[in-house]
């Protein structure tokens, strides 16, 4: 598949940094090339190329814009109580966002014009590391900016809810960047939607800038279509005493892809990256993470959970990496799933880099079939054998769950979990 640059006509044509950066993701993908069996971080989970072939980039086209009775429109409902905010076919729809005082909200291509992203952009990660963060770039365009300032402490979650239509297949290139001044807090929850049989590709980045002292809880939850392809970028850059919470939940979809990539960068960062995956029929759940402590006395804990059925396919990859003379840090991450029937599978790696003598590091691994014990232990008290599945495997996924400390989040997500048990 070849992409025709040149017929993708984007907004921010007059502004050069922009035309430059834009060109510099192009190359930099072309460089890189799409992602097969032989590049190392992908060669779990990479996906045809064709995919795109007939997805649309489609910014001005009518055919992508929304009608007036779409959803869009609508006042925002959220499954708790949280501000929220509406992306739809890509594209952020701002007309009934109601935020506090000390949030800022703003259109990337706003945030583009006034030149204040110009700091941030691809400031987080490196592009030659990413082969889909460099597409991103090339199509920098839509998405957001979100700033908390300095001091402000959110007393509920902020709720981003993406939307996809069924008659829209587009590819998605959604740029986020998420700005938390010194001692700000503040909850983040994610939720991805597609309506059923829709077909489109979400290619997403966050690049996350937690200043001193400031606390984020960031939670990302994948309610994709069953034929939807779904690829994500979480970088963070995390500053004194600065903490991260993040938690990613899949589901069944064709593919999905959330990659963590997090720099502890002076003393006192903290990162939580947990997450899980639930699979019952052919779909692929990859979560990936590249933690880095780049400071002393510096944490980071990881625990991954999953649940693959049918013939669908579980990747974890997770690496840990400790930088020369660093002291006084840990780094600990755990993957533990359960593999159900003999045409699904599991691939995990988890590594760890120590350059460093004064640290406390761990990882580890499990994969195996339900305890027959616990089983016949059930069926013995009267319970069935189906029932007695359906228990253990939530228990298995809820274990990871119940990590999350915003308690209207965790208990939204137990919810789900228990509708979503077979």
């Amino acid at each position: 598949m070849a992409i025709d640059w040149m017929n993708n006509h984007l907004w921010g044509d007059d502004i050069p940094w922009l035309i430059g950066l834009r060109e510099k993701g192009q190359r930099m993908f072309e460089q890189l090339g799409w992602p097969n069996a032989k590049t190392e971080a992908w060669k779990y989970s990479y996906f045809p190329q064709q995919i795109l072939d007939n997805l649309m980039v489609c910014p001005d086209s009518d055919s992508c814009q929304c009608h007036e009775n779409c959803h869009c429109h609508d006042k925002i409902k959220t499954p708790f109580a949280a501000y929220g905010i509406k992306f739809c076919n890509g594209r952020l729809h701002s007309e009934h966002v109601n935020l506090p005082e000390g949030v800022i909200v703003k259109p990337l291509v706003e945030a583009i014009y006034e030149g204040e992203v110009k700091k941030y952009i691809n400031k987080s990660f490196d592009l030659d590391k990413f082969p889909f963060a460099a597409l991103n770039t090339a199509f920098l365009e839509n998405g957001m900016m979100l700033i908390v300032e300095r001091g402000v402490k959110l007393s509920q979650p902020i709720f981003i809810h993406y939307q996809q239509h069924q008659k829209v297949h587009t590819f998605n290139n959604i740029r986020n960047i998420i700005v938390l001044e010194k001692g700000a807090s503040a909850t983040i929850t994610e939720h991805y939607e597609g309506e059923r049989g829709s077909s489109y590709f979400n290619n997403i980045v966050n690049e996350i800038y937690a200043h001193d002292e400031s606390q984020l809880r960031h939670y990302i939850v994948n309610n994709e279509s069953e034929t939807a392809y779904h690829v994500a970028l979480n970088a963070a850059d995390l500053r004194a005493n600065a903490s991260y919470e993040a938690f990613v939940m899949q589901g069944e979809c064709a593919f999905c892809r959330h990659e963590s990539y997090i720099r502890l960068l002076q003393k006192g960062a903290a990162a939580t990256v947990n997450g899980a995956y639930q699979l019952c029929n052919n779909g692929i759940s990859d979560i990936t993470t590249n933690i880095f402590h780049l400071a002393s006395n510096t944490d980071s804990q990881q625990l991954v959970k999953g649940v693959a059925d049918g013939r669908s396919k579980g990747v974890f990859q997770g690496k840990i990496h400790i930088a020369p003379n660093i002291k006084q840090s840990e780094g600990h991450q755990q993957h533990r799933a359960l593999l159900l029937s003999d045409n699904a599978e599991i691939d995990a790696k988890p590594e760890l880099e120590i350059f460093a003598e004064d640290v406390k590091c761990s990882h580890g691994n499990t994969c195996g079939d339900l305890d027959a014990e616990q089983l016949f232990y059930m069926q013995s008290r009267g319970i069935s054998l189906d029932d007695a599945k359906r228990i253990l495997i939530k228990a298995h996924v809820d274990e990871a769950v119940a990590t999350i400390s915003d308690t209207k989040v965790k208990n939204w997500l137990l919810n789900i979990i228990t509708k979503k048990t077979p």
